[in-house]
């Protein structure tokens, strides 16, 4: 199985045995250019190897909305798994875009990542303010932004099997509101969705945790660990547990002066030693840091974890009085993609754009032409990329 998503995959097409080989389109539109792309590179190596197009209806399915492009693709309408228009992409996991999902962990599993979201769910509607948690972060999220000034935010999970959840974060949190103006349409004169990054806690120790701890500006962190590891290795987990809970008392109390210098003296370092050392080693504290920590991780508690952070960045964007639910600032990059797509086909000098972006296509088509590099075209029974684009992006 190959799945083919709506933010872009890779795929490794050369390793893929057609006859075997199941390809699932997952967009709501099944217009994204770079989606697309990649369905009919996927579309134009199946048919070469083949031979007949009659068998995409067999080896292609879909998750989209727009069910007559799906068609036209040359997918068959039973082969297509709808949900509703009013879905969000960055909240489709939990709907039928999740197939590829319930397909890699399986069905029951990825029911007990919908009961965990859906306890969070119930969690968030019921739960006094005060111990309601999507709230919680959610207000101290404001705090920390609109009263402190500090917009920026990081994720560290101490969990190798929660590496790219910073990532997933970083979009749930910055697409959905990184908006500047407001429902009504107008122009906000306060900041909304903060920088959000992030990495696994025992790699950034060793990366950034420096800029966290010393650095100029505060950096409100969330710190997330599993009570129970999945690979027990003597005497491996209770260490990642200290430096977790190391890390949020070193931010919350820093280390005195007097703390550093008494520490420095026990060393036996000489009293110019110490005083050369001295404002290196003193920690300012009283930085801000949560602390999540959940029996195991598993479909149940993922699937509680995303929601947490779903309705915390809802609650923001309540506070904020903006729309979480658009990403009309992803479109103009989009539009403007397609556009240049249609003029690196073409080896004229471009002249329509800015002076800028003039400069830099023509850079990258007098490169292509002195190095050879013409546009690759597709061997056996592929479309060129000029009949790819015009049938598929138009």
């Amino acid at each position: 199985m190959v799945s083919i998503h709506q933010y872009g995959s890779t795929i490794t097409l050369s390793l893929l045995n057609s006859e075997t080989t199941l390809f699932i389109i997952s967009s709501k539109s099944f217009t994204t250019p770079e989606t697309m792309f990649n369905a009919v590179t996927a579309r134009g190596w199946f048919v070469s190897r083949v031979k007949n197009k009659e068998f995409i209806k067999k080896h292609f399915v879909a998750v989209s909305t727009n069910i007559e492009a799906v068609q036209r693709f040359g997918i068959d309408k039973h082969n297509i798994f709808e949900f509703w228009d009013w879905v969000g992409g960055l909240y489709s996991l939990w709907s039928a875009i999740g197939l590829s999902i319930a397909i890699a962990i399986g069905m029951a599993a990825f029911k007990e990542l919908l009961e965990g979201a859906a306890k969070m769910d119930e969690h968030f509607c019921s739960a006094p303010l005060e111990e309601n948690m999507p709230v919680i972060l959610g207000l101290l999220g404001i705090w920390h932004n609109n009263f402190f000034g500090i917009h920026t935010h990081a994720f560290m999970a101490y969990d190798h099997y929660l590496g790219l959840f910073p990532s997933y974060l970083q979009q749930l949190d910055m697409e959905s509101n990184g908006k500047h103006v407001n429902r009504d349409g107008e122009k906000v004169d306060y900041c909304t969705g903060p920088i959000i990054w992030g990495e696994q806690g025992i790699n950034g120790q060793h990366a950034f945790y420096q800029l966290l701890h010393q650095g100029t500006r505060p950096i409100p962190c969330d710190f997330l660990i599993a009570l129970d590891s999945f690979n027990p290795a003597c005497g491996h987990h209770p260490v990642l547990m200290s430096n977790f809970f190391a890390q949020s008392e070193a931010l919350m109390l820093g280390k005195t002066e007097a703390q550093a210098r008494q520490e420095m003296n026990s060393e036996g370092l000489s009293d110019d030693e110490i005083e050369l050392l001295l404002p290196h080693r003193v920690f300012e504290g009283n930085r801000s840091s949560n602390s999540i920590l959940f029996k195991e991780l598993n479909p149940y508690t993922l699937g509680a974890l995303i929601a947490l952070y779903e309705h915390k960045v809802f609650v923001q964007g309540i506070i904020w009085r903006i729309n979480s639910f658009d990403q009309w600032g992803v479109q103009l990059s989009k539009q403007l993609a397609n556009q240049i797509q249609f003029d690196l086909v073409h080896d004229e000098p471009e002249t329509k754009h800015d002076s800028s972006t003039n400069g830099l296509i023509n850079y990258y088509k007098r490169y292509r032409n002195i190095e050879g590099n013409k546009l690759l075209s597709c061997d056996n029974n592929w479309s060129s990329l000029q009949e790819i684009m015009e049938q598929e992006f138009k």
